[in-house]
């Protein structure tokens, strides 16, 4: 999971890359950033993590007691069911583009830019019919231990995106970069339906409405799919309030909030997405000793992760902004900074809240991210006005927001599971912290005086082995330090590397 998703966030920086380098921050690439928001909105409201967390724990449960007839007509039933809803909010989004982005989304952008945002919209309506159809067909793969597929997608997605960029926007503009959305949705649509041969699915258009699968899903999907939704109205109003900024604000917003989700995407992600249906799983076999114990464990290991991420993310962010922006773009670097924080608790939101849909818990998440939404719009409001701090109040209520919801969602997995966080678990933790702080002094020596950026340095073959060894460096130091501090999450990496060093000598010399 890791590994695909390091490729497609390759991929995704290499996209984010090309199409700065092609359009630079200006009202185009703004154009093109707000056509996203409402096709991403729905799909995110009626599908997108809402399907895989409701479903997933009940297709397992007939899968586990071989029930495959019950599975399959589950499967067919939902997908058949979000292609019919989907199909008609595309159609929707497609009559009402021009009012979304003009009253709704970007009010603050020039009608031209408005214009150009309007059309590319009705390209990209289409996502989220071809984005359902696949989520059912993925989450069936995961839900059997098939995770290629699914992991390998989202690759080609920006693969068809680049295509855009390099191929079609020569002819047809920015507009060429959304028929390349396109073109990569339909994609990941082909491989997700490739990724299906060998399991027995046989496609049916019928929605089974006596299944209780089916039923047991439809009661759990509306509160996590209000979640995601609720989730999602950040990003609306976030690009509603940067849109009345100066002009390019919403593309520099947006890369720097690609740039974070990128350790986000690597670390809390790709974890929690394998260790779900583990989770599932344990509480299915009415094991919660279990649960609570692998939870404990992965929340570590995602803590161990991340922290150094983050650190890296901070001091490295002018590196990281010069892999996409030639010139560099103190506004992006500086919002990176902030949003580092973000990183850390945003990759354990992940995991904790796939926790509480593993108990088929969909409406605990629900009540916090309403507060945790309504905090974060108001302090949006607030600290991104002209004479607070602009374009930077945006990252500052995204970080401390995302770090209120962590704690408590913490705070109500210790009520209902006595000893999750245990005085041993706090420990590891203190370690962890202190064993990232060296860390850190370590990355700042090397960006400060070892391999300074220089005004020069443009390009990724200048800068990508250079940032690439500050990366290792800083690695290396914080898994021995780790080692040093007793950290067990260290010791597999330090013994596999003393076997590739010393593996024994077979026969004489």
């Amino acid at each position: 999971m890791a590994g695909t998703t390091l490729i497609s966030s390759v991929l995704g920086l290499l996209r984010e890359r090309l199409l700065l380098t092609n359009f630079g921050i200006g009202v185009e690439v703004d154009a093109y950033k707000v056509a996203f928001t409402v096709p991403d909105f729905m799909f995110m409201l009626l599908v997108s993590g809402a399907l895989s967390v409701t479903f997933i724990p009940v297709f397992t449960k007939r899968i586990a007691k071989n029930n495959w007839e019950s599975a399959w007509q589950l499967s067919n039933s939902l997908l058949n069911l979000l292609a019919i809803i989907t199909g008609l909010t595309s159609f929707v989004i497609i009559l009402a583009a021009d009012w979304l982005v003009r009253y709704v989304v970007a009010p603050g952008l020039d009608p031209a830019t408005q214009e150009l945002a309007v059309d590319m919209m009705r390209i990209i309506a289409l996502n989220p019919l071809l984005f359902a159809v696949s989520s059912v067909l993925t989450s069936v793969q995961q839900a059997v231990g098939r995770f290629f597929f699914y992991a390998l997608a989202p690759s080609l997605y920006n693969i068809g995106i680049i295509f855009g960029i390099v191929v079609l926007a020569p002819t047809f503009g920015i507009i060429g970069v959304a028929l390349g959305v396109l073109a990569g949705s339909i994609i990941q649509l082909l491989v997700s339906i490739l990724g299906m041969v060998g399991l027995g699915f046989k496609y049916q258009p019928v929605i089974n409405w006596r299944n209780r699968g089916f039923r047991k899903v439809l009661t759990l999907l509306p509160p996590r799919s209000l979640d995601q939704g609720i989730d999602y109205v950040n990003i609306l109003v976030e690009t509603n309030l940067a849109s009345r900024l100066k002009e390019g604000a919403i593309t520099a917003y947006q890369t720097a909030f690609t740039l974070h989700m990128v350790p986000i995407s690597l670390i809390g992600v790709a974890i929690s997405t394998a260790a779900f249906p583990s989770l599932s799983e344990r509480l299915g076999q009415n094991r919660p000793d279990l649960f609570k114990k692998e939870l404990a464990m992965v929340l570590r290991v995602i803590t161990w992760l991340v922290l150094p991420a983050a650190v890296i993310a901070y001091f490295g962010r002018g590196y990281l902004v010069r892999l996409l922006v030639a010139d560099g773009n103190p506004t992006i670097a500086s919002l990176v900074g902030i949003l580092a924080v973000a990183i850390i608790f945003r990759s354990l939101f992940h995991l904790l809240s796939r926790s509480f849909y593993a108990q088929q818990d969909t409406r605990t998440p629900l009540y916090i991210s309403i507060v945790a939404i309504g905090l974060n719009i108001a302090l949006a409001i607030r600290l991104a006005a002209p004479d607070a701090y602009g374009i930077f109040g945006l990252a500052l209520a995204q970080s401390i927001t995302t770090a209120f919801e962590v704690f408590v969602l913490i705070a109500v997995l210790m009520k209902r599971y006595k000893g999750l966080i245990t005085a041993e678990f706090m420990d590891g933790l203190v370690r962890m912290v202190s064993a990232n702080g060296l860390t850190g002094l370590v990355t700042y020596v090397m960006i400060a005086y070892v391999l300074p950026l220089r005004a020069s340095d443009a390009g990724f073959f200048a800068l990508g082995p250079k940032f690439g060894f500050i990366i290792l460096v800083s690695v290396v130091f914080y898994v021995a330090i780790s080692h040093i501090f007793g950290l067990k999450e260290a010791q597999p990496i330090v013994a596999k590397t003393k076997q590739l060093i010393f593996r024994p000598v077979r026969g004489r010399l």
